[in-house]
């Protein structure tokens, strides 16, 4: 039984499917554009302004088709990861409908740059802040306790998706990198506060992967499509998203566990 957020599109989206493949039942959360689809639930009612995001959010019509591609082991809920009421309403929620939760995963985040770091907004960093740490301190904070108390916290995972952003410094993204260097940061400590219970925590570190957060970052560089970021990595082309899902599901595995504090690289040999 598993928590995505994030959930509707790119990552997230492959993530919640590969974990359906492989049995789970999922609760699939996201802060969605539009109105509330037939079936789906709210959770909490965090604002949904982002200062610096001027890209299109997820819609909540993607949430509600993912749903239905798995309506026996998707229940959807809009959730802004930004407020902790809600990561608690969706946990609850899973433990309620599915009776324990074993893996949480914090694939929600926004991108903001195309600046140097001296002309950047300070609320656009802090839309990177509440979104892409807090939220997943949020996430974290609000499944771990579900899994603590599990009937098999030896067998439960916290997977947060960091980034290639995370470990080096990126042209005109400084405050995305800030960012995930926060997060990489954010599940070392969580795993050391773990050591002993059994629950595991890890960092999944994407390279270019193939998603519309991908397009918003060609846009911040003032490019016509996400092609050219293929040089960048050594396998010489683009990483799918159903890769990382493949990656992220086994860190949600027993099989994982041993990975605890790590951050797995997935990066397809990233050069910057």
């Amino acid at each position: 039984m598993a928590l995505v957020t994030g959930a509707a599109r790119g990552m997230g989206a492959a993530t919640v499917r590969e974990l359906c493949r492989r049995g789970y039942r999922v609760v699939a959360a996201d802060l969605c554009a539009g109105d509330l689809g037939a079936g789906e639930a709210r959770a909490g009612e965090g604002a949904a302004d982002l200062p610096g995001v001027d890209y299109p959010l997820a819609s909540r019509e993607q949430l509600a088709a993912l749903r239905d591609e798995h309506p026996d082991q998707v229940h959807t809920m809009v959730v802004d990861v930004r407020d902790r009421a809600a990561l608690d309403a969706a946990a609850a929620t899973a433990v309620e409908r599915f009776g324990r939760l074993d893996a949480a995963v914090a694939a929600a985040a926004v991108i903001i740059g195309g600046r140097p770091l001296w002309e950047t907004p300070v609320e656009h960093v802090h839309t990177l802040w509440d979104v892409d740490v807090l939220g997943v301190w949020n996430t974290a904070a609000a499944s771990v306790p579900h899994m603590l108390r599990g009937p098999d916290p030896g067998g439960c995972r916290f997977v947060a998706v960091a980034s290639a952003a995370g470990s080096r410094g990126l042209f005109n993204l400084a405050g995305y990198g800030v960012a995930k260097h926060a997060v990489i940061g954010l599940v070392r400590g969580l795993a050391a506060d773990l050591t002993g219970t059994g629950v595991t925590a890890v960092a999944v570190s994407p390279g270019s992967t193939r998603t519309p957060m991908l397009t918003a970052t060609a846009a911040l560089y003032g490019l016509d499509d996400v092609e050219s970021f293929a040089a960048s990595q050594l396998t010489g082309r683009l990483i799918e998203p159903e890769e990382i899902a493949q990656t992220i599901a086994f860190c949600c595995s027993p099989a994982g566990g041993v990975l605890t504090g790590s951050v797995v690289s997935a990066e397809g040999g990233f050069r910057g």
